[in-house]
This record gives structure tokens, C-alpha cells and sequence, in this order.
């Protein structure tokens, strides 16, 4: 056995201390805190030294990494006193940091494949999560509730696994903190989660990730992401949401890798092989998951529920419309500056083509229809205000790859820019309009 693999037992075994957090009540941060304390100052050497050493903490004689785990336990469980964090939820997001980590551990043994990797966190933090939130339940007397159970073991196992993927897979602290802060919130909105609803998300999600990064339209990272994306919609939102959203995941994605060595020959293909990554999936999506979240925070707002699906719709209809345009309009030569109409080289940021405009309308309108088809609350002219949301978001992105992108504004920001005015045109003017 490594001492990778090793080392990670060994943060497995002090991360279960988190199962006494239902009997120390109060003070379920003092295992932790004593662990650092021993960690930082009292192990300098010896067995215990070299099981959870990582190589800074040999430089540095200290188990600094151990430490800060640790601390980051302590943290959470405090919150579980002065601020009322389900105990549940606190050892949820102790274990799938710590039995996450033996799992990607466990997968490296035998391959540096770095999908098995991320699978391998994914799963062990996912089981450790729901059998920790069963023991809490279990041990205080509630129902043992395993549809939600697994619905936020998932969530949670997909947060950690994409923060350590984004950031670094070794800054626990943070990790954990994000994680149980990201449980805390996604606890509150989760309504009655159905057993088969969280088990077709699993299976869909999961399924459609993998096929994704397969095909090589998402890196690691931006599978995670859109996994992630895809399971807080349907579970905040529905299926029929999610239908909306993976329409512009699939067509988008699929129109990066269409005719990819042509685009690359002209300068105008994306990086990593046409593979998004997470800044390119959040800053086409972050908007619609900030819809089906305050969707699903609707009952607490004075705001009616069906407002947020014009502005789901209507960002990822910019989504759409700005990368088809891209994709597309990148195949022809003679773009012009959408400020001056002077004709520029291909990939000039705010160069269009009236092919790529069509598409950018076309894709527009895929994500109207299908909000149509699915939303209750958009009608035919519901339809309509998304598809103008979405072609005005388009031309947004296009004026400000022309004014600021470059040095100052990179095209991740300006992507979300877009959809958020997809978003405001089409709520603002679904509600002037047809409210």
C-alpha cells in the first residue's frame, strides 16, 4: 500500500470523528481542535508523523496539512452551535472530504486515468455521505430519509470533487468549508425529494457527464460542473428545466467539436480541443442555476415562481444564440465589426457573419420552443420575449467583444455578461408585456 493511500486512510479515520458530533453536542469541535493541536505542535516525528505527512509538512516539521483539516472541522461544528447547522449535514461534509480522498486514492493505485480519479472521489464521498447523515438521523430518532440522504451526499460529493479540481485538490480547509456552507443552503430549498426523481437525476446526470467528457466537449472539471448543474435543476426546478438546460449543453457542445480542425486552421476553435472547461460552462450557465435556485426560494420572495423560468430561459437562449453564432459564424471568411461594419479577420472578438447570425437566431429559438413545449408559464408570446432575450443577449456579447474584451474583460465574463442580459430583457419584458 502507498503512503498516498495510507495518508488517506489516516484522514478517513480522524474525519469519522465527526460521528460524535450527535453525543458531544456543543463541543463536537473538540476532537477536532485537539487533533490540530496535536497535529501543529505535538507530532514532530515518529510513525504518526509519517503516516500523514504530505512533502511541505516534512520540510516544515509540522503537519501543517493535517492541521488544517482539522481546524476546518472545528469550524463547521462550531456553526452547529451559534448558528444552528444541522449536525447532519456537518458530518456529511467531513466524510465525503475524508472518505472522498481515500477513494480518488484508492483509484490511483491502480490508474492515473484522471476521469476514475474525480469518479472514485465522487463515489466513496458520496456513500460516506449518505451513511453519515443516516447515522445522525438514526442515532437522534428522525425518519431515515434516503432519497434526500443521497440528493445532498451527491451534491456535496460534486462540490468538493469541483473545488478540488478548479482550486487545488489539497486544500482541505477550504473544500470542506465550501462544501458544508454550499449543503447548508441547498438543505433549506430542497423540498420533499422522491425516490425516483433523485434516482432518474443520478442516473441521467451521471450518465450524461460521462458521456460528455467521452466525446471530449467538457474537460474534468467542466463535467463536474455541468453534473452538478444538472442535478440542482432537476431537483429544484424539475425535469423539464432540465430538458431546457441540457438542450444548450448538447447543441452547444456539439457545435465546438463540428468541423473543429477547419476552425482550428483558421485560428478560430476553442482551447482543449473544443473541451469546456468550468469558467466556460459557469459563465454560460451560473445565470439559469441563479434562476432555479430562486425558483425554488420562490415560496420565501414576493415575486411570482413562473418569472424565473423567463429568466432561465432567456439566459440559456443567450447561451445558445452567442455560441452557435461563434461556432458557426467562425466557418466563414469576411466577418465585419458588429461597431463599425469594417470587415476583420476571423476570431476578431466582435466580428460576425451573417451565417453566424442566422444560427445565433436558430439557437435562440431551439431554447424558446423547447420553453414552450415544457413551461407552463410561457405561451406562445412567452416564447417569443425568450427568443428576443436571447438575440439581444447575442448582440450584447458581440458589442462587448468589440468596446472591452480583450486585457480587461475576458470571454468567460463577457459570456456571463450576455446572459444576464438575456435573462433582465426577458423577465423585464415577460412581465410588461404578459403579466
Amino acid at each position: 500500500m502507498h503512503s498516498t493511500l495510507r495518508r488517506a486512510g489516516g484522514f478517513a479515520v480522524v474525519g469519522t470523528l465527526a460521528l460524535a458530533a450527535p453525543v458531544l453536542n456543543g463541543a463536537a469541535f473538540a476532537p477536532f481542535v485537539a487533533v490540530a493541536l496535536f497535529a501543529a505542535f505535538v507530532i514532530t516525528d515518529g510513525p504518526l508523523f509519517e503516516l500523514f505527512a504530505r512533502p511541505g509538512d516534512r520540510q516544515d516539521g509540522r503537519l501543517n496539512g493535517l492541521a488544517g483539516f482539522a481546524l476546518a472541522a472545528a469550524g463547521l461544528a462550531i456553526l452547529v452551535t451559534v448558528m444552528d447547522l444541522p449536525v447532519d449535514l456537518f458530518v456529511a461534509a467531513v466524510l465525503v472530504l475524508a472518505y472522498g480522498n481515500l477513494g480518488a486514492q484508492f483509484v490511483a493505485e491502480s490508474s492515473d486515468d484522471p476521469f476514475l480519479g474525480t469518479a472514485g472521489f465522487v463515489f466513496g464521498g458520496f456513500l460516506a455521505g449518505i451513511g453519515g447523515q443516516a447515522a445522525v438521523a438514526s442515532f437522534v430518532g428522525d425518519a431515515i430519509l434516503l432519497p434526500r440522504f443521497a440528493f445532498l451526499a451527491a451534491a456535496a460529493a460534486l462540490v468538493a470533487a469541483l473545488v478540488r479540481e478548479v482550486l487545488f485538490e489539497q486544500d482541505d480547509p477550504l473544500v470542506m468549508l465550501s462544501t458544508g456552507l454550499l449543503l447548508w443552503l441547498f438543505d433549506l430549498l430542497a423540498d420533499a425529494v422522491a425516490p425516483v426523481e433523485i434516482a432518474v437525476a443520478l442516473v441521467v446526470t451521471v450518465a450524461l457527464g460521462y458521456v460528455s467528457y467521452a466525446l471530449g466537449t467538457a474537460s474534468v472539471a467542466g463535467m463536474l460542473t455541468g453534473v452538478l448543474l444538472g442535478l440542482l435543476t432537476i431537483v429544484f426546478g424539475g425535469f423539464a428545466w432540465f430538458v431546457v438546460l441540457i438542450s444548450f449543453f448538447a447543441i452547444g457542445g456539439l457545435s465546438a467539436k463540428f468541423k473543429y480542425d477547419a476552425k482550428k486552421e483558421r485560428g478560430v476553435a476553442e482551447d482543449n480541443d473544443g473541451a469546456r472547461g468550468t469558467g466556460n460552462v459557469l459563465g454560460n450557465a451560473a445565470v439559469a442555476l441563479v434562476a432555479v435556485v430562486l425558483f425554488a426560494a420562490s415560496p420565501w420572495l414576493p415575486v411570482e415562481a413562473n418569472v424565473f423560468q423567463f429568466a432561465f430561459a432567456g439566459s440559456l437562449a443567450a447561451a445558445m444564440s452567442d455560441t452557435l453564432s461563434s461556432e458557426i459564424g467562425g466557418l466563414y471568411d469576411n466577418p465585419r465589426l458588429i461597431t463599425t461594419f469594417e470587415t476583420v479577420s476571423p476570431g476578431t472578438d466582435g466580428g460576425v457573419t451573417w451565417q453566424g447570425e442566422l444560427a445565433g437566431v436558430a439557437g435562440a429559438g431551439v431554447v424558446s420552443a423547447f420553453a414552450y413545449l415544457l413551461f407552463p408559464g410561457v405561451t406562445l408570446a412567452g416564447a417569443a420575449v425568450v427568443l428576443v432575450g436571447g438575440v439581444v443577449g447575442m448582440t450584447a456579447d458581440s458589442l462587448l467583444g468589440a468596446t472591452i474584451e480583450g486585457d480587461r474583460i475576458g470571454n468567460e465574463a463577457v459570456n456571463f455578461t450576455a446572459t444576464v442580459v438575456g435573462a433582465l430583457v426577458s423577465t423585464v419584458v415577460a412581465l410588461a408585456v404578459l403579466v
